[in-house]
């Protein structure tokens, strides 16, 4: 039955989600999180011509990036945060007194094994039970954006963060029934 002609039957709500970030042994949940987009992929296409035909073949698989709108607490200081994850990928800040002959730099290894060792999307039913959860692998920071101050505004100060990643584990979970595993996916 469709949940417009049933009313025991609830749809997936987009309001209804959680992001956790960090080490695994200390993964928190970003309650400040606005806006995230949950995994793509686009699969590429081979052609093959033969004679007067053209023949479509499925290539290679590639996931898109994940954007993450974050609310700018004082208190749980976003801003501080994303500096944080940058400085543990492994940036530092030049600021002319290190003088090391080579300082560290960003490596995939230190951004997924520490900050981000743990990038989870969790969709929720209005129980607040997790439905599906979205683990994403190897995951870095591409991008941040710290927001846009304006006087004539009252919005939230926000930051925008951009991840790459190599690819997404889904799990499907039924509320109804926890002791039994959902659905699996997975793709590289």
């Amino acid at each position: 039955m469709a949940f417009w002609t049933e009313n025991t039957v609830e749809p997936k709500r987009n309001f209804r989600f959680q992001v956790q970030i960090g080490p695994s042994s200390g993964a928190e949940i970003f309650w400040w999180a606005k806006t995230v987009s949950t995994p793509s992929f686009d699969v590429g296409e081979v052609e093959h011509h033969f004679l007067d035909n053209k023949y479509k073949f499925p290539g290679r698989v590639t996931w898109n990036d994940v954007s993450l709108t974050l609310v700018d607490p004082i208190s749980v200081d976003a801003v501080a945060g994303t500096n944080k994850l940058l400085q543990d990928s492994g940036y530092s800040v030049k600021d002319g007194t290190t003088g090391l002959a080579s300082p560290p730099t960003i490596s995939k290894k230190k951004a997924a094994t520490g900050p981000l060792e743990t990038l989870k999307i969790m969709v929720l039913n209005a129980d607040g039970n997790v439905l599906e959860t979205w683990t994403l692998k190897n995951p870095f920071l591409k991008s941040a954006k710290y927001g846009d101050l304006d006087y004539s505004s009252d919005d939230l100060r926000t930051v925008e963060m951009t991840f790459a990643y190599d690819w997404a584990e889904c799990v499907i979970s039924n509320p109804d029934a926890p002791t039994t595993q959902g659905t699996y996916f997975q793709a590289q």
